[in-house]
């Protein structure tokens, strides 16, 4: 009788197969000698806007330096990034080297969400930041505080801003109207705020008395779904970098106001 095999006699031919046909898939997927195919490059925020690589510090220590300050505007709410909200994208714009500080919800009488007053927040601001130009933007959130006391607040936090930067340009960027038709206490704001900033002799910035924001256009610029809360879409953001850029552009030196790609609706008179 034929003796049966040694199990052990076929373990190398199934072991050699098996490794062949691994590297053989191996191969197919990897194809090492195919050019490889690279990542399509990530699209920049901001698209619209003429956007330059960052500045080097030497090459920012050369711009403009704005401080922009305010309420949930100037953070950027609504947009689809912060980085998209007028405060950053103006800096691409005019130029500048810009420093946002804004709290949703704050006022001058009005507590912000993190429980701030325009003055109080005035009041921790960094000397050491020493601003060429501060733009204070706002706010109407403070329209459901009343009269009562508003321009004693304004004053108060005026005085401050000014103290704290004595060598900065100091514009006042009024409400702009979150809904049509501008509410009566929106329209008492800018009435009040420039009438103090004239006072002061500080440059006032009108969006309403402008005309920045109509029945044209109100829609293309204004957020109105649940998420947006009237705030700026992106495309109002953008919109808002631009008549920024244009309004206090001429106020500093350099000037550097740079073209968009793609310019809002022009924006009839009201």
């Amino acid at each position: 009788m034929r003796p049966a095999a040694h199990p052990i006699r076929w373990i190398p031919s199934l072991l050699a197969a098996v490794i062949a046909v691994v590297l053989a898939a191996t191969l197919v997927v990897l194809q090492p000698w195919a050019p490889q195919q690279e990542s399509a490059p990530v699209a920049e925020a901001g698209a619209g806007v003429v956007i330059e690589s960052a500045p080097s510090p030497e090459e920012a220590s050369d711009l403009p330096r704005v401080l922009v300050f305010g309420d949930s505007w100037t953070v950027g709410s609504a947009a689809t990034a912060p980085s998209g909200g007028y405060a950053y994208r103006v800096a691409d714009i005019a130029g500048w080297d810009t420093i946002v500080n804004g709290e949703s919800g704050s006022g001058y009488l009005k507590e912000g969400r993190a429980g701030n007053t325009f003055g109080e927040r005035i009041a921790r601001l960094d000397p050491a930041l020493d601003p060429d130009v501060v733009i204070i933007q706002g706010s109407i959130n403070d329209r459901r505080q009343g009269a009562a006391g508003y321009r004693k607040a304004v004053q108060a936090a005026w005085d401050d801003l000014a103290a704290t930067y004595p060598e900065a340009t100091i514009v006042v960027l009024g409400p702009a109207p979150q809904v049509l038709p501008i509410e009566a206490a929106t329209l008492r704001i800018d009435q009040d705020l420039a009438e103090l900033a004239a006072a002061r002799e500080w440059p006032y910035v009108s969006p309403i008395a402008e005309h920045w924001i109509t029945d044209d256009n109100y829609l293309e610029v204004i957020d109105t779904s649940e998420r947006g809360a009237d705030h700026p879409s992106d495309a109002g953001h953008l919109y808002l970098a631009q008549r920024v850029a244009e309004a206090v552009a001429p106020l500093v030196d350099p000037v550097t106001v740079v073209a968009l790609e793609e310019d809002p609706e022009p924006v009839a008179g009201r």
